[in-house]
């Protein structure tokens, strides 16, 4: 679990870092924000974990702290593509296609997969971010309601996880709180 929610004073100080680029995604606020040069340039909706924050295996939480975009994943493929086990499927999501796989966790569009940066807290053993395959990626639209509803990852519309990965290179950083 997350130590603490970064407060106003010590986020200002997230976004003067030496960081020319990164990633900043608040759970509180349910947002993902790209920071450049110390200044907030775009802001996403986003869904974390229901099962709130934290960091080790199954626990079904996103995990908190400093990571990095470890890779790419989906660069020719169509909006809405399925993907399982990052792989895309040659599936198209669409509402009649949810509706005969009611219980599927939707991975579409793209994906960021994760890896964390701090050892012992996101990084190595249990709780360790990518073997967590925690990734930032798209779901159906309908599923961001500005609420926590993902088993672990950071979910996105598809519009706009297309717009972040062409954004982001890999290895770029990104602070989770």
């Amino acid at each position: 679990m997350c130590v603490k929610l970064y407060t106003q004073k010590k986020l200002s100080q997230l976004l003067n870092m030496n960081s020319v680029f990164f990633l900043h995604i608040s759970s509180q606020k349910q947002q993902l924000e790209v920071v450049i040069n110390s200044k907030i340039t775009k802001s996403y909706p986003i869904s974390t974990a229901i099962n709130g924050m934290g960091e080790v295996k199954d626990s079904e939480r996103t995990p908190c702290g400093w990571h990095r975009v470890r890779a790419k994943i989906g660069n020719t493929q169509p909006l809405n593509s399925v993907f399982v086990g990052r792989r895309p499927t040659g599936e198209i999501y669409n509402t009649d296609f949810a509706m005969s796989n009611p219980n599927r966790d939707w991975i579409l569009t793209r994906i960021l997969w994760l890896d964390g940066l701090e050892s012992g807290k996101n990084r190595y053993g249990n709780v360790h971010t990518a073997s967590r395959y925690i990734y930032i990626h798209g779901c159906p639209d309908e599923l961001i309601t500005g609420q926590p509803e993902s088993h672990g990852c950071i979910r996105m519309k598809n519009a706009d996880i297309l717009d972040l990965f062409n954004l982001v290179p890999v290895n770029t950083k990104v602070f989770i709180e």
